[in-house]
């Protein structure tokens, strides 16, 4: 190897909600050579980034802008009301959007849910983020409706949230330039999808290990020899175990050695 030449690295892009962590752990367990390090991007960013070339994968919310990206959905979120404590709705276990008619309902400019008729009333002005929301719902100035994730990550102790049962869920998804789905993106997308170590898909072909290597291995050790005094050893060792057992069970019923041969004499005539 050349001093020019990179060392194999990996760059996931995730955005705020996302935990990588149980996929990170994974990935340090089976590509212990290969560092993985993790890119934050806004939720907005996330394709543009991809795009970039600022990471090699990334998990995003979806929907984004597809062009020249591939994209496999891992799993979708609640999607909450955040609160203040005192609320009336602290009171319940869950909300219709319909109940949110009468409140201001904020909407962040990265705000990622898709709705059909947006719940509440709008605010004179859409916070720039997530978090800024998060603290004017604090201050009074309206309500907020996140995916769960976000609202955890941006827990208050003076605020709660609520499920929302029938708003639209927030879908995240791994993506990745389409032209760029080398062997570490594939390997990634092994363990997203919970694939095993020993499965070949996902894993370059020079790791995979030849079905029925380990089989054809075993298989040639196990193999008795065909003559001579080894074939003898062998063949003892193969059959010693149950042969051993009927012998114990009738020593009487055995055949070849001294004993059967001493009970076939034949009597002497007088």
């Amino acid at each position: 190897m050349t001093s020019s030449e990179e060392t194999p690295s990996f760059r996931l892009a995730y955005v705020p909600g996302v935990t990588p962590g149980k996929w990170v752990r994974i990935w340090n367990e089976r590509l212990p050579d290969v560092p993985l390090t993790l890119v934050g991007v806004s939720a907005a960013e996330a394709s543009d980034a991809l795009r970039r070339r600022d990471a090699d994968a990334g998990l995003v919310r979806l929907p984004i802008d597809r062009t020249d990206l591939s994209a496999i959905p891992l799993y979708a979120e609640t999607t909450v009301v955040v609160i203040p404590k005192d609320h009336i709705m602290a009171a319940v276990d869950e909300v219709r959007a319909a109940e949110l008619a009468d409140d201001i309902v904020l909407h962040p400019l990265d705000d990622t849910l898709e709705w059909e008729h947006r719940p509440g009333r709008p605010a004179i002005e859409r916070p720039a983020t997530t978090a800024d929301a998060v603290e004017l719902v604090a201050a009074g100035v309206g309500l907020l409706v996140v995916p769960q994730s976000l609202a955890r990550l941006h827990h208050r102790k003076d605020l709660t949230y609520r499920p929302v049962v029938d708003a639209p869920e927030s879908r995240v998804a791994l993506s990745w330039l389409e032209d760029e789905t080398t062997d570490l993106v594939e390997e990634f997308i092994g363990i997203v999808r919970g694939r095993t170590v020993n499965s070949t898909r996902g894993r370059p072909r020079s790791q995979a290990q030849p079905k029925g290597r380990s089989a054809d291995s075993d298989g040639a050790r196990r193999k008795p020899a065909t003559g001579g005094r080894t074939a003898g050893r062998s063949t003892g060792k193969a059959t010693g175990g149950s042969g051993a057992k009927s012998a114990g069970r009738n020593p009487r019923s055995g055949s070849g050695g001294p004993k059967a041969a001493k009970r076939g004499k034949p009597r002497r005539r007088s």
